[in-house]
């Protein structure tokens, strides 16, 4: 049962996963998941204390953004909260939503679900019913009272998006609340010569020095240490490939250089009553599934090759391919999902990678598997899209390609089921499709 607005209930689990879910459609805007930890006075620490897609950790381990998944036309953002790890200077945990694209008048079937971790059971519940022009919203918060945890539903919405909830918390957000006005027109020339201004030097004439104090030098250890130097503001920035915008350009979103981790993740639905959990925390019915990320790449010298988990072949980031993966979780027991890391430093030694998944074992299919793909420069704003629904006996996808064009590097949304032929591999239905021509032969990890 929903809960009023402005009530409360006790939150007896050391540990939650807190459920933004809302309906999507056309014309739906897409909504992001936030957690911000809070001291006493009300405000956070630090800017280390947002968590939400960009910072999708906290650095205590205790709040964890874990993604989007989109099944049945039901969009849920998951948190996970582990209370027992909240630091002792943290009153309280405000979960958040924030709009892309639109109101939360415009998103339908708006809520929040806090779930015991351990077993899926339902603590809490808010529907928030009443939104209108806000385009972020507080709907509730876990908060200590008198040693305990409890939950409120807060139904507080904002009209300035996630950069004026986050600012209001005491967050440094580095985009400006709207866009810069452009630049003014230059002023005509004049018909008539501006005289030359005087000239100067090249450098004013020093100051008349002081006398040399006397007495003994000071030493070098008691010198004032230089200022650290301040961190980088919040940045909000993200983009959603879609079927309508397949493509975005790394190059012009500032990802050219750094790490970029390419996650995957997913959550099974199963036709019985209720959520499959998360892989994170699988039920024993789906401990032998095994999804792998692979990925084809060419380099610009014309060398081709596959980084898997399969024959071990995990690749090298600062080697080539200049990708790696991961260790391979082959027992589900990973609530990051699997990753694979790519070295823009050395964007100019691709060609081309296609990003795939295969099933290794546990399924026959991608069926009733919700995946969201998220890539996550260093620099500049992630990338994520969603997988569409399976609905062909697929046990490979192509999830996305990246392609070097004049230096210019691009990210083209593939979500592309494909079947296997009868005696076919996986990775030798993805290299047909994609024209690599490599030679392959049987593996096993």
């Amino acid at each position: 049962m929903s809960m009023p607005k402005g009530s409360n209930v006790p939150v007896p689990a050391p540990a939650v996963r807190v459920e933004l879910a809302w309906g999507s459609g056309p014309g739906v805007p897409d909504a992001d998941a936030s957690a911000l930890l809070l001291s006493a006075s009300g405000k956070v620490r630090s800017d280390a204390d947002f968590v939400f897609y960009n910072q999708p950790q906290h650095s205590s381990g205790a709040v964890r953004h874990e993604g989007k998944q989109n099944a049945g036309g039901r969009v849920t953002d998951t948190l996970a909260v582990d209370l027992a790890r909240v630091e002792a200077d943290i009153d309280k945990v405000v979960l958040a939503a924030s709009s892309d694209g639109g109101t939360f008048g415009q998103v339908p079937g708006l809520s929040i679900r806090v779930l015991d971790a351990a077993d899926g059971r339902e603590i809490a519940r808010y529907d928030s019913a009443d939104a209108t022009v806000e385009t972020a919203f507080v709907l509730g918060e876990l908060y200590r009272r008198q040693g305990a945890w409890k939950f409120r539903a807060v139904g507080q919405g904002y009209g300035s998006g996630l950069e004026g909830l986050a600012t209001d918390y005491g967050i440094t957000v580095d985009e400006p609340a709207q866009a810069a006005p452009p630049p003014a027109a230059p002023a005509p020339p004049q018909a008539a010569p501006t005289p030359p201004p005087a000239p100067m030097p090249a450098s004013p004439p020093p100051p008349p020095q002081a006398p040399a104090p006397t007495g003994p030098p000071v030493p070098a250890s008691v010198a004032p240490p230089p200022p650290a130097a301040a961190a980088p503001p919040v940045r909000l920035t993200k983009v959603t490939l879609t079927k309508e915008a397949p493509a975005v350009s790394l190059t012009k979103q500032g990802g050219t250089s750094g790490a970029m981790r390419v996650n995957l993740n997913w959550e099974v639905r199963k036709q019985f009553k209720g959520w499959g959990a998360k892989l994170g925390r699988a039920v024993a019915m789906h401990a032998d599934l095994d999804l792998d990320l692979c990925a084809l790449y060419e380099l610009a010298d014309g060398r081709k090759g596959v980084v898997q988990a399969l024959g071990n072949a995990f690749g090298a980031f600062h080697q080539p391919p200049f990708m790696q993966l991961d260790a391979d979780d082959r027992t589900g027991a990973s609530a990051s999902g699997e990753n694979l890391t790519i070295n823009l430093d050395h964007a100019q030694d691709f060609r081309r990678i296609i990003i795939f998944v295969t099933i290794y074992e546990g399924a026959r299919s991608f069926a009733d598997l919700h995946a969201t793909v998220t890539l996550m420069p260093q620099h500049g704003a992630p990338v994520e899209f969603f997988l569409d629904e399976c609905t062909v006996p697929s046990t490979v996808c192509a999830l996305a390609l990246i392609t070097n064009n004049g230096g210019d590097l691009v990210v083209q949304r593939e979500a592309r089921y494909l079947v296997p032929e009868r005696g076919v591999s996986p990775q030798r239905t993805i290299d047909y499709a994609y024209g690599w021509g490599m030679n392959w032969t049987p593996g096993r990890k």
